[in-house]
């Protein structure tokens, strides 16, 4: 059993136009700092990224933000959190948000967002980790990528032998054990020995 420890979280700087999505934001990050597991996020004290770090640390959790310094005001970096890396541009951001975290998990966002998932995705499908990822399709807001990934396995540019293995949550409750289900299936496959060193 690979238990997980750490969590990445990728969402919006701002809230979005449906009330569930902060709620859902706030569920979440209850639910971490209930369950003893680390969040990893982009540093930034507004929108979903503010509203999950925040409901994190007020329910006695932990916060590792990863901001680049060129966002630090944008986005109003969370000075309350235990640990916040400031980076010096956007790729060292990622890699080390990737480097914290044992899963990631995808609220809904707007460009940054959808760009941080692809990539986690992309590196999964060619083999570069194992680590497990999930939509959290909140009032259906992932629906229309949904339907682009089923659009390109029906026109084969995703190939069956490069399967997307992403899961799937309407309701905050099932993320958690859903990515641990995922871990533990993870750690039972051999894995190539450059996943195993997580890059």
């Amino acid at each position: 059993m690979s238990k997980i420890k750490t969590v990445c979280v990728y969402c919006g700087s701002g809230p979005g136009t449906d009330p569930r999505f902060v709620e859902a934001a706030i569920a979440l990050g209850k639910s971490l700092a209930e369950n003893g597991i680390r969040l990893v996020y982009g540093g930034g004290s507004i929108g979903l990224m503010g509203a999950v770090a925040t409901s994190v640390l007020d329910h006695g959790g932990t916060v590792t933000g990863i901001i680049p310094d060129f966002l630090t005001t944008r986005e109003n970096a969370l000075k309350r959190v235990q640990e916040m890396i400031v980076t010096p541009d956007m790729h060292e951001r990622k890699r080390l948000m990737f480097e914290h975290s044992d899963a990631f998990v995808a609220l809904p966002g707007g460009i940054g967002t959808l760009e941080e998932l692809v990539e986690q995705l992309t590196w999964q499908q060619l083999g570069r980790h194992a680590k497990p990822i999930l939509i959290a399709n909140i009032a259906g807001f992932w629906e229309p990528l949904l339907a682009l990934l089923t659009h390109m396995r029906a026109t084969q540019f995703i190939r069956p032998t490069l399967a997307v293995e992403i899961l799937k949550a309407e309701r905050v409750e099932d993320i958690l054990p859903r990515l641990q289900a995922a871990a533990n299936v993870a750690s039972q496959e051999p894995m190539a020995p450059e996943i195993a060193r997580g890059l």
